[in-house]
Formats: C-alpha cells, sequence, structure tokens
C-alpha cells in the first residue's frame, strides 16, 4: 500500500471530522446569530451555513490526497488554493496513532507526524485512515520493517522488550488523588464567564444576599459538596484519560499507549529528551506515589503534568529507580544527596507566600468583614506552602548532570544532563546579595521548539558560582 507513486485520500469518515471541526470554529458564530436575528432569519442562515460547510467538507476531503515518494512524505491539500507539502523521512522525529470513538467503530487512527520545526500543531496530519494503512505508513517513513505496539495492545504476546501497564488499581488512585479540583474549577470558571452576560443582574444580587445570611457552617458543608463533585468529575477524567495506559521500550523510541475513549499512541524517540522529572503532589506525597515525566524537544503532542509528557502517571517512589533503570538507565537516581538551602533563606519563602495573601485579606475583610475567617484559612495555608517550598528546595551535582528539587504546589525534582542545558543564568537582587544568597534559571528546549525554564531560589551564593563553574566547564 505504501509503494511509491500512487497518491492515496483519506478514509469517507473524514468528511465528518471536517464538519465537525468548522462547527466547532464557528460556535460563536450561530451564538451570535440565535441572541441577534428572529427564528425565521436564524433557521435559513444556520441552515444555508450548514449546507455550505458540508459542500467545503467534502470537497476538502477530495482534494486531499497523499503518497510517499522518494523519501518524502507528499500531501496535497486546498479547494480553491493548491497546496503541497513535502516532508522528508530524515526530519521526522515522531509519528503518533489515536483513535477516538468514531475511528474506533471504523477501524480507523488519526496519524500526526512532528517534525523538528513543528509548532504547537504537528507537521502533518491525516485524520481518518484505516489502522493497517496507519500501522504500514509509520513503519515505512520509520524505516523499519519489524512492527510495534499498535492502538489495541490487548491480548498483546509477552514481548523482549520492556513492558509496563498502569493496574485497575493503580488507575483508580490516580483519579483520587489526581488533585484535578482546581482544572475543572478553572475551566468552569471560564465558562461561567463566557455565560456571565446572559444572567440578570438582579439574580447577583439576590444569590449574594442569600449566602450573606445563610451561618458559617452551611456554607462551609455547601463549599464541600462542591468540591466533592468536582473531585467525582477530577477522577473520572483521569481513569478516561490514562485508562489502558503502558510503556513499551524499542530500540531508540518509547511507545505510549493510554485512553478509555480515545486511545492514543505516542512514539517518544529517547535523543529528544532534554530531562526527566518526577512529581510528588500534596496529595500523594504522604502516601508515597509519584509521576514520572519528561520534557521533549520539540511539539509532543500528549500533555499532563504542566504540559509536559508523562511517562508513568502513578508509581510508588521505591519503584522509580527499576523504572528508570528499565526504560531510561541514563537517569538512574541511585545514591543522590540534595545540598538543602540555608535556614536565612526561610524568610524570603515566607514572605513571597504571605505578604500578597495578606494584603488582599485585609482589603477582602475591610468590604466583607462576614468572610473574615475565609482570609484567615487562606493565609494559614500560604504559610504552610511557603514552609514547604523551602524545606524542599536543594540541588545535587555530578559530574555530567544536575539534580534540583524545588515545589510550586507539588514537589518536582528534575534530572538534567549538562548537555541538555541551552543556558545558565544567575539572578540576584539587593536582599539576596545583603544575605549572600542567590537564584539559578536553567534553561532546556521545550515543546513547540521555546524554552522551558526551572529556577531555584535562594541558594547559598558560593553554591551558586560552583554551579556556574561546572555549567562553563571553569576549574
Amino acid at each position: 500500500m505504501m509503494s511509491n507513486g500512487p497518491s492515496y485520500r483519506l478514509h469517507p469518515v473524514s468528511i465528518l471530522f471536517n464538519c465537525i471541526k468548522t462547527a466547532r470554529e464557528g460556535i460563536f458564530l450561530i451564538v451570535f446569530g440565535f441572541i441577534t436575528f428572529d427564528r425565521f432569519y436564524f433557521i435559513l442562515l444556520l441552515a444555508i451555513f450548514s449546507l455550505l460547510g458540508i459542500l467545503l467538507s467534502v470537497l476538502s476531503w477530495y482534494r486531499f490526497t497523499y503518497r510517499l515518494e522518494a523519501g518524502e512524505l507528499r500531501i496535497e491539500y486546498g479547494v480553491l488554493i493548491r497546496k503541497k507539502r513535502y516532508i522528508s523521512i530524515n526530519r521526522i522525529q515522531s509519528i503518533d496513532l489515536t483513535a477516538g470513538i468514531i475511528h474506533r467503530m471504523f477501524k480507523l487512527v488519526k496519524l500526526q507526524i512532528e517534525t523538528a520545526g513543528s509548532g504547537k500543531s504537528a507537521e502533518a496530519s491525516l485524520n481518518a485512515i484505516k489502522l493497517s494503512d496507519g500501522e504500514k505508513l509509520r513503519n515505512a517513513l520509520k524505516g523499519r520493517k519489524e512492527s510495534h505496539p499498535d492502538i489495541e495492545i490487548e491480548g498483546q504476546e509477552e514481548s523482549v522488550n520492556p513492558l509496563r501497564e498502569i493496574t485497575p488499581k493503580r488507575l483508580l488512585l490516580a483519579g483520587v488523588t489526581s488533585g484535578s479540583v482546581g482544572i475543572i474549577m478553572a475551566f468552569a470558571a471560564i465558562a461561567f464567564s463566557e455565560l456571565e452576560q446572559f444572567i440578570p443582574e438582579h439574580f447577583y444580587d439576590r444569590t449574594f444576599d442569600w449566602i450573606s445570611e445563610l451561618a458559617i457552617a452551611f456554607i462551609i458543608g455547601l463549599a464541600i459538596v462542591v468540591l466533592l463533585v468536582f473531585w467525582l468529575l477530577g477522577i473520572a477524567g483521569t481513569m478516561i484519560k490514562y485508562g489502558k495506559f503502558a510503556i513499551t521500550k524499542v530500540g531508540d523510541e518509547l511507545f505510549i499507549t493510554r485512553g478509555l475513549l480515545e486511545k492514543k499512541q505516542i512514539t517518544i524517540p529517547l535523543k529528544r529528551i532534554q530531562a526527566v522529572g518526577i512529581a510528588e503532589s500534596v496529595i500523594r506525597q504522604p502516601f508515597g506515589f509519584v509521576t514520572v515525566f519528561v520534557e521533549v524537544a520539540g511539539g509532543a503532542l500528549d500533555s499532563g503534568e504542566d504540559f509536559s509528557t508523562v511517562l508513568f502517571p502513578i508509581m510508588k517512589k521505591t519503584e522509580i529507580e527499576s523504572f528508570l533503570q528499565e526504560f531510561l538507565p541514563g537517569y538512574s537516581m541511585e545514591s543522590v544527596h540534595f545540598t538543602p538551602l540555608p535556614k536565612r533563606a526561610m524568610k524570603f519563602y515566607l514572605i513571597r507566600a504571605c505578604v500578597p495573601i495578606l494584603v488582599l485579606g485585609i482589603v477582602a475583610t475591610y468590604f466583607y468583614p462576614q468572610f473574615s475567617w475565609l482570609a484567615v484559612i487562606v493565609l494559614l495555608v500560604n504559610f504552610l506552602l511557603g514552609l514547604m517550598r523551602y524545606q524542599d528546595g536543594g540541588f545535587s551535582v555530578e559530574p555530567e548532570r544536575v539534580i534540583i528539587r524545588f515545589r510550586g504546589f507539588s514537589r518536582k525534582t528534575m534530572l538534567l544532563y549538562h548537555k541538555r542545558i541551552q543556558a545558565f543564568e544567575k539572578k540576584q537582587h539587593p536582599f539576596q546579595k545583603r544575605e549572600g544568597l542567590a537564584t539559578i534559571k536553567l534553561s532546556i528546549l521545550g515543546k513547540n521548539g521555546t524554552g522551558k525554564h526551572y529556577r531555584l531560589k535562594e541558594l547559598e551564593e558560593e553554591h551558586v558560582d560552583k554551579l556556574g563553574d561546572w555549567y562553563s566547564y571553569r576549574e
């Protein structure tokens, strides 16, 4: 099928995907038309635009062709303006397969190709091709004859290649401790801000008066119920995203498959890995569970921990060493000793954590004294967070790599090889200089060709200078 010469079209289901994409991009115009026009004219305009969208989707599918020729993947597309894209096999960094619900109904996949110059989106995307054709095309573009783990990994025979899968118990635990409440609440806030203009103003006044008259115990109970609902949604989202998670190492590449509703396969060439990270959330840390992730140069299509690529969503801290030895032996953490932050750095962490909250709390209490207790709770939480950030900060330097540990909300340990660090920066404001402290900033290549930066604040200035000498190969 993938021999040089003939051109191929996508599966006709691609027309449906084009229609869905057109509808999604025009959703705000549809809402605007519903609000602005009378019902008759709205339905008429909606019918006209729907017919145009379907026609455009059919023409887009018909005009889209691809073929493999002369060591290149050649794609031609465009309805009015004909466009041609040639992608050399030598430039391809990774090839990922995705199978959503509709794909799986027709035994199709979506194939996405990344190159070193990929931006926020893939260099090329074939949104509906047969699973067998996708595997053949991937192998042809990779220049390999051997088979790779496919989208359906169930029933796969035992392989000599390292393979780890997530168990149902661990998957449930990952959902329970995911900490997705904040993310879901943020999305809910964005959605509410979009719908806010349609809510009558008197509704706000009545709601606020009603809440102000309630007992504190009732308000706390209501908040707990809301958080519980968001927590359950977070559990469901995590289990859907990481269901049937498996990681396999084949040669110099890692293959990750995951997803219950939308099955994805992500390819990670080892040479593109810039750093390995270990994340311990506030919820997971007391129980000894972590998430292992990597920073990959280029436009990786799978995002997890702070938009990094998750290697394994949850494992015991005691399992990290065996996992790294099996999949990334160069990133072993055996016998790592961290140099902690000096005691005089503690006040900087506490001031940063507490002063902004204290100022906001005073202002909020002045206007809404009935909620002063909430400001005290938030201030106490930030005080504890600042203390934890100080206690968790530290670094370890070796001849070929440096390991730094810091905390935002989660404690993170980053393993960075010297050859992967693009820049080293020392920062020092007057208060730090008076105390003999300084901040370091390490930069590596990240997604979309941009930089990824890591900061460790209030180190001993002497240690920072030694790290600068290590980075510059100075004696």
